[in-house]
């Protein structure tokens, strides 16, 4: 029997998905609804290798995508930590220059802990981590409209260097990579962060994973 006093093992979620599904607004719904003292968030786009040797031009033509441009062991020994109770110190990435800043984000370790990235149900030794694993499952055509909005409005990018990006690399990883993964997921939600009643489903079931009592509406 457990000592009380030692702090139950968190429920992981994983929630994967192809670029611009809305896996992102799912996430971070949940997180909202439920409050930070129940809910820890932790985004794959804060693991993005960093290569700080490289001159700005060579890092914007790196493929995004592709599994190799991620930090796995960072992850997964930031996971172990959360998991054992400690706060750990998240990478802060800017997008707009393909490069970590410096600055951390403190992750407290929480009753529930979602983990939200277009690969994240790719990496075997991330996915065996989870307890729940989704895959928000949208539309391509729908994706790339939303991607291009986002690339422009909020990260710099030309309406070009967007689709050139999408063809190039995006893509052919989507198709290799995320795609994939989808047949891992113990959940499948179409329309991503439009489809309400799966925000409420997974709502209902985080709440009664934490204990139902005390939580932020």
């Amino acid at each position: 029997m457990s000592d009380e006093s030692t702090p139950a093992r968190p429920f992981l979620i994983g929630v994967a998905g192809g670029t611009s599904s809305g896996k992102t607004t799912i996430a971070e719904r949940l997180a909202e609804l439920m409050g930070d003292r129940h809910l820890a968030l932790v985004k794959l786009d804060s693991y993005y290798r960093d290569r700080p040797d490289e001159p700005v031009e060579q890092r914007a033509m790196a493929n995004y995508d592709h599994p190799e441009a991620f930090d796995w062991p960072l992850l997964n020994d930031h996971l172990a930590a959360l998991t054992n109770g400690a706060t750990v110190p998240v990478p802060i990435y800017d997008f707009t220059t393909h490069a970590r800043t410096g600055e951390v984000r403190r992750v407290e370790p929480s009753r529930i802990v979602v983990v939200e990235g277009i690969l994240v149900l790719w990496e075997p030794s991330l996915r065996e981590r989870f307890d729940l694993k989704v895959f928000v499952d949208t539309p391509a055509d729908l994706r790339f409209i939303r991607r291009l909005q986002r690339d422009v409005a909020e990260r710099g990018r030309t309406t070009e260097s967007v689709v050139d990006q999408y063809l190039t690399t995006v893509r052919p990883s989507h198709d290799r990579f995320i795609e994939p993964s989808k047949r891992y997921a113990d959940v499948i939600l179409p329309e991503g962060g439009l489809n309400r009643a799966a925000i409420e489903m997974l709502l209902a079931r985080v709440r009664e994973v934490a204990g139902g009592t005390d939580l932020a509406r």
